[in-house]
């Protein structure tokens, strides 16, 4: 999900020496990966009245304002911080919308994210199926990704976070216990115990009947 580190290190240290096309490219670099994440993890109740670009604008300009900053003592991977800049966003989006608005937006009906997930989604419920597949896999991969869905819409906020940092964020197992501020031993625990309340969903989800 997020660019490549190698290229995102020089890019750092362009920046460092003064290259202001160096930072243009850094921030673009990223915005693609922003997007997807702040799609992912946008209050779902909110969907319908904050627009995610906003949110992806608000926060290169966060990161431009206070790179230098960063730079000057860079105490985590560059992305992690970015990530931070854009839960803070999503939460003053959260406390605007939904705690000062004069209608509250949880009587609307929620749009699930789990949708724009694409291919990731797929990939994942791919891991914790069968692996054996038939001539009739194809047809069943909707029916296997709306059970999928279904399952993560069951989880809770913490499993669902987890799942989403490490398959659809695509972060190490030590990235997660950064963003999480726990050790990675912990981490790791939390990501076990997710997949498995995953797996018995899914075992427990039954399947949808086709037309007759």
């Amino acid at each position: 999900m997020w660019p490549e580190p190698c290229e995102t290190e020089r890019l750092l240290a362009e920046a460092r020496d003064g290259d202001a096309s160096a930072v243009e490219q850094l921030l673009q670099r990223h915005r693609p990966a922003l997007r997807r994440l702040i799609d992912l993890r946008l209050d779902r109740a909110l969907v319908r009245r904050v627009d995610a670009s906003d949110i992806v604008q608000d926060v290169l300009i966060d990161a431009n304002r206070r790179l230098a900053a960063y730079l000057d003592d860079p105490t985590m991977p560059f992305h992690l911080w970015l990530r931070h800049l854009a839960r803070d966003r999503m939460i003053d989006a959260h406390r605007r919308h939904r705690q000062a608005a004069r209608r509250s937006v949880d009587r609307e009906q929620p749009l699930s994210p789990w949708h724009r997930a694409g291919h990731s989604t797929l990939d994942l419920a791919a891991q914790l199926s069968d692996n054996q597949r038939t001539p009739a896999a194809a047809a069943l991969w909707e029916e296997l990704q709306r059970r999928f869905q279904g399952a993560l819409e069951q989880m809770g906020e913490q499993d669902r976070k987890i799942l989403i940092m490490r398959h659809f964020e695509q972060l190490s197992n030590q990235e997660t216990a950064r963003a999480l501020q726990v050790t990675g031993a912990s981490a790791g625990m939390r990501y076990l115990r997710a997949i498995r309340r995953l797996r018995a969903i899914l075992t427990e989800l039954p399947a949808r009947k086709g037309p007759p």
